[in-house]
């Protein structure tokens, strides 16, 4: 799949539910309010757009949420999706998850064909981990990203970079990821959805976090990509990877491949802009055959823009109304 710029769309972003057990202060409001059952695609219906995408060319499919291992059953989309790994399906099948449910799935998101999952961890500091996630518990999520690694898994920590908040952890971070052989990726804020903070007070450039890194880290350039965002750096002190994912600073999208399918059936085209397609109405139209949901997705990526406009000011409203456990990151 080309889209109007040349660029090849090769990655699925799929949000199975827009349901979290946390409440992030950078993404969700304290009282959220969540789809209703009937608009969310049951797990066959997700499978089924899925493999359609994969028809169309895309490789690489990450499951992401809200919190994607909270939704009941949800094993039995990724023990399908596996299914469709090896030639001519998908190269890869990921997971973004918080951790809280881990421990229980860690076993069977290998034995699927998972090799590697994204853990977002904002610090390391139990009172303050529960302070950002308005009630999370990080013994709980450690207990979930060592058994990942027990199980096999490749364990990639994300952390938003927020101003006063976990801006003088990330030495701490860096060495207790070199400890236990984990890359960390570092990402700023995004101005989606109303969260009840202001986002000046959050917003932490990390062309600044990388000045003050490297006066104690020897950090070097690589062509490491994942097919996602992040620019790596490898550290040299513990020879793990360190990404940074910086949509204010540096936006990432001259070369964008990826697309984010919503629970919904919506698709949005770019993380920072509202034009979608909603393919829940063909997907469920009995008059619609694959070759008509082939030319649906088409279509959409015939729209694809060229990049988002993410600002943030005291001025300025979130750039896009719903909120990042919507699109699913």
């Amino acid at each position: 799949m080309l889209d109007p710029f040349g660029r090849t769309v090769s990655y699925l972003r799929v949000s199975v539910t827009d349901r979290c057990d946390l409440r992030c202060v950078y993404c969700m409001a304290e009282d959220m309010t969540f789809l209703p059952k009937a608009e969310v695609l049951s797990l066959e219906e997700l499978d089924r757009l899925c493999g359609t995408f994969i028809g169309l060319g895309v490789e690489k499919i990450r499951l992401t949420g809200g919190e994607p291992l909270v939704r009941r059953d949800v094993m039995r989309l990724v023990r399908s999706l596996g299914e469709r790994l090896g030639p001519g399906g998908l190269r890869e099948l990921t997971l973004t998850t918080n951790g809280t449910q881990l421990a229980k799935h860690a076993e069977g998101l290998f034995a699927a064909g998972v090799r590697r999952i994204n853990v977002s961890i904002d610090t390391l500091d139990p009172a303050k981990f529960n302070a950002i996630t308005r009630w999370g518990k990080l013994e709980q999520v450690l207990d979930g990203v060592f058994a990942a690694k027990a199980a096999g898994l490749a364990v990639k920590i994300n952390a938003v970079a927020l101003k006063d908040v976990n801006e003088h952890e990330y030495d701490t971070m860096l060495a207790w990821c070199g400890e236990h052989g984990f890359d960390l990726t570092l990402i700023e804020t995004m101005p989606m959805g109303e969260i009840g903070e202001d986002r000046t007070d959050q917003y932490l450039p990390l062309s600044l976090v990388r000045q003050r890194l490297s006066k104690q880290w020897t950090l070097t350039d690589t062509d490491y990509a994942t097919g996602g965002p992040a620019r790596y750096m490898r550290v040299e002190e513990t020879g793990q990877r360190l990404g940074f994912i910086t949509p204010m600073t540096h936006n990432f999208c001259e070369s964008c491949n990826r697309v984010r399918l919503t629970c919904t059936g919506t698709l949005y085209m770019c993380l920072g802009q509202d034009d979608a397609a909603d393919l829940r109405r063909p997907l469920r139209d009995p008059s619609v055959d694959e070759d008509g949901l082939r030319r649906a997705v088409l279509e959409a990526i015939g729209r694809k823009p060229k990049g988002h406009d993410f600002i943030i000011d005291r001025a300025s409203r979130p750039a896009v109304a719903r909120h990042m456990s919507v699109t699913g990151g």
